[in-house]
């Protein structure tokens, strides 16, 4: 087992995952940038630096993250902080705008094959890799766990008539970001006393292919507060939805 802490961030090729990544190795930690495409989590790791290795990890193929997990075992020892990043805001052609993306994700008209997949992404995919990284983690000495939210999820900001985003609340990503928040209080509380940390971030509407690049804020802004949640210490929280600014409403 290697002597210095280990990170793993999915979806990490590329955006806000590229960013925490990054941010993570400036913290000391070797990182595993997980990525769909070996390739890209390559150019990627080239990007972070010396102490980043790419991890073939697809969060919606049950074997390629079992491989992942063993590679891990195997090649390190150890992992102490999982950040669940990967997610996807719909299943439709890259590079539609974001009034299209919100116009057909709503209930009434919205694809239930594009529902399942979102959702098989940002939900049951952070399910299947927690649960197998959870044998490492229960390992570690102080291991983290951060899940990468969005306040598009939180239905007490969504139910407020005042709120001019409340109109993109549809039935796709959305409630799926609801659905990952329940999952990350869930994972704290069977958790919470082996002193693993499970909490949710969001970063933020920040510029990326997520939503076209229509986001207003950087990544560097976005990364802070998933690579804030990574960084707690014994005495940090467990099972709370929080942005930069402080706690969110679920």
């Amino acid at each position: 087992m290697q002597d210095k802490p280990v990170a793993l961030v999915t979806g990490a090729n590329k955006g806000i995952g590229l960013q925490i990544a990054k941010d993570l190795a400036a913290h000391g930690f070797t990182v595993l940038v997980g990525s769909r495409s070996l390739k890209n989590g390559e150019e990627a790791a080239k990007r972070v630096g010396p102490d980043a290795r790419a991890l073939q990890l697809d969060v919606t193929d049950q074997a390629s993250i079992a491989a992942a997990a063993e590679r891990i075992r195997s090649e390190l020892g150890r992992l102490d902080v999982l950040v669940n990043n990967a997610g996807i805001s719909h299943a439709g052609k890259p590079g539609r705008p974001l009034e299209e993306i919100g116009e057909s994700g709503r209930p009434s008209v919205a694809s239930l094959d594009e529902v399942r997949a979102v959702f098989e992404t940002n939900v049951v995919g952070v399910i299947a890799v927690t649960q197998a990284m959870l044998p490492l983690l229960r390992e570690a000495p102080a291991a983290r766990i951060v899940n990468v939210s969005s306040e598009a999820g939180s239905l007490t900001l969504n139910a407020d008539p005042a709120n001019p985003h409340r109109p993109m609340f549809g039935a796709v990503y959305s409630p799926s970001k609801t659905a990952l928040n329940a999952v990350t209080l869930a994972f704290a509380i069977e958790l919470e006393s082996t002193g693993i940390k499970v909490n949710a971030a969001c970063p933020g509407f920040t510029g990326t292919d997520l939503n076209n690049f229509a986001g207003t804020r950087t990544v560097e802004q976005g990364a802070r507060e998933p690579v804030r949640l990574a960084l707690l210490d014994q005495n940090g929280p467990t099972g709370t939805f929080s942005n930069e600014v402080g706690p969110l409403p679920w």
